[in-house]
């Protein structure tokens, strides 16, 4: 690793937002940022990098992101998350060679780091048969493109048709009997095969390192739940859970539960810090502080929310309440795009509309700190990664100041926020490493990589066609079971998620 100045920039890096005028030099000496100073103070070291009229910014954390539904993208419009995410989690898996697994996970990668993001947390779908080059295949992408990653392994031993209410009730017995039938990897082998990656790749001290990833209480029985927790308390480790994104599975918990899913894992003491329940669309004030006392993180999804209309979380709410909220762009399969610039001005957009009084609309400033403090926060990275100063990692990105998003020039946070979509992005730094520079990537070969891809899913595309007409047989009971749900009563005083009824 090299030793860098960029001179003469301003910056967006301190925890709260906030602009520094001018000119600035940022120091990078190996993967740490060793000084932001004055432009003049002292000699420059190393590498001298010209940085007048650029803004240097906080890498964005993408806190939620499937790479596995890569080659579905653009498949699916107004269809809610149950009547959808069979789609992208098929009873017969694709066959995929470990190549395009790679080739898929650097779909996200590129957009990603072309959209400011640093650091993402991918929630790897490997059911029902793990494939170990599968995803030693995702680790590869993310360690060659040059991002910061947490890699998590969906952790589930309850098939996802199980995981719903009224099942027995509403699948015809036939069609149960022969999914119930299915092959499905040993759900302790893959949770040895976790705990091994827990030892070797661990965030803290791998760039591309390992998450402790259950995919919701309603797809994990009491018992591997608590072996989850287990091991990621046994090896100090951040974990990710999918937790009430829908109204349905708010009826889920009182069914499978007699209680939500939030004060169910509250029972069964899962909730604690470095924990981020996935969306938490629909809640309560009552579940709110149960979050808030266990110092949990919320991961606020609010684009992929917005497209399969499972509604908008109470973040302002979850704020006042102390709790510390991330945000995520979501998959591919749910929503088009792993541009986090997207998600910050969604998340300081759609909830405005929570509430009469302006001074509560959540703003610029709540995005932004959500993106990048709230999002290391959430990993256990708080004091590595999230803000430009001293000590911390080299984690950041440079925007150009002479592009229409910034001119005129008077709240540079807000009109990052609002305005930037990846553009005019000039550099972008991880771990010290310089993975994109004058615009282009410098550690793979774009256009050569975006063109195997689109050839690759020329070949898989008959596969998903197929794949989409076998899951079909399963959508009228999800669809029954979909309507039941909206008839069934929840608590009264649960934070209305949708305009509609």
């Amino acid at each position: 690793m090299g030793r860098y100045t960029l001179t003469g920039c301003s910056a967006l890096g301190g925890a709260d937002g906030r602009f520094e005028r001018g000119p600035l030099d940022i120091v990078v000496s190996g993967d740490r940022i060793a000084a932001v100073r004055r432009t003049g103070a002292q000699q420059p070291e190393g590498e001298v990098i010209p940085a007048k009229g650029r803004l240097a910014v906080a890498g964005l954390i993408n806190g939620h992101h499937h790479s596995h539904e890569h080659y579905h993208k653009g498949r699916h419009e107004n269809l809610p998350l149950e009547l959808w995410m069979n789609s992208v989690r098929p009873l017969d898996p694709i066959p995929l060679t470990a190549r395009q697994v790679y080739l898929r996970t650097l779909v996200g990668g590129i957009e990603a780091l072309r959209s400011g993001t640093t650091t993402i947390v991918d929630d790897l779908n490997v059911s029902p048969v793990l494939i170990p080059e599968h995803v030693e295949a995702a680790f590869k992408a993310y360690e060659d493109i040059g991002l910061r990653a947490l890699v998590g392994i969906t952790l589930f031993d309850r098939p996802f048709f199980r995981a719903m209410p009224f099942v027995d009730e509403e699948f015809p017995a036939d069609l149960l009997r022969e999914l119930d039938s299915r092959p499905r990897s040993d759900p302790q082998m893959i949770l040895d095969f976790s705990r091994h990656l827990a030892q070797t790749r661990h965030p803290r001290s791998n760039r591309v390192g390992y998450i402790a990833a259950p995919s919701a209480p309603q797809r994990c029985t009491e018992p591997f739940l608590e072996a989850v927790r287990a091991m990621a308390d046994d090896h100090d480790l951040p974990v990710i859970m999918h937790v009430q994104e829908t109204r349905l599975q708010v009826v889920t918990g009182r069914v499978m539960y007699g209680a939500t899913m939030v004060e169910y894992l509250d029972r069964v003491r899962f909730l604690k810090p470095k924990t981020s329940l996935i969306h938490c669309v629909w809640l309560n004030p009552r579940e709110i502080d149960i979050i808030a006392r266990s110092g949990a993180t919320v991961q606020h999804n609010p684009v992929s929310n917005l497209k399969l209309g499972s509604g908008v979380a109470p973040v302002r709410a979850l704020l006042d309440a102390g709790v510390n909220v991330s945000l995520g762009t979501d998959g591919c399969g749910s929503i088009e795009s792993a541009n986090m610039l997207k998600v910050m001005s969604a998340a300081a957009l759609v909830n405005k509309l929570r509430d009469d009084e302006p001074s509560r609309w959540i703003g610029a400033k709540e995005a932004w700190h959500a993106a990048t403090v709230g999002g290391a926060q959430a990993i256990g990275l708080g004091d590595v990664i999230g803000t430009i100063e001293p000590g911390r990692k080299a984690d950041f990105g440079l925007y150009r100041l002479d592009s229409i998003p910034f001119v005129p020039l008077n709240n540079p946070l807000g009109q990052l926020v609002y305005a930037e979509n990846g553009g005019d992005l000039d550099l972008v730094m991880i771990d010290g490493e310089i993975v994109l520079r004058d615009g282009r990537l410098t550690r793979i070969d774009e256009s050569a990589i975006l063109a195997e891809i689109a050839e690759e899913h020329r070949r898989l595309l008959p596969l998903i066609e197929d794949s989409e007409r076998k899951v079909s047989r399963i959508n009228d009971a999800y669809r029954r079971i979909y309507a039941r749900c909206l008839t069934e009563e929840i608590a009264p005083d649960t934070y209305r998620a949708r305009l509609g009824g």
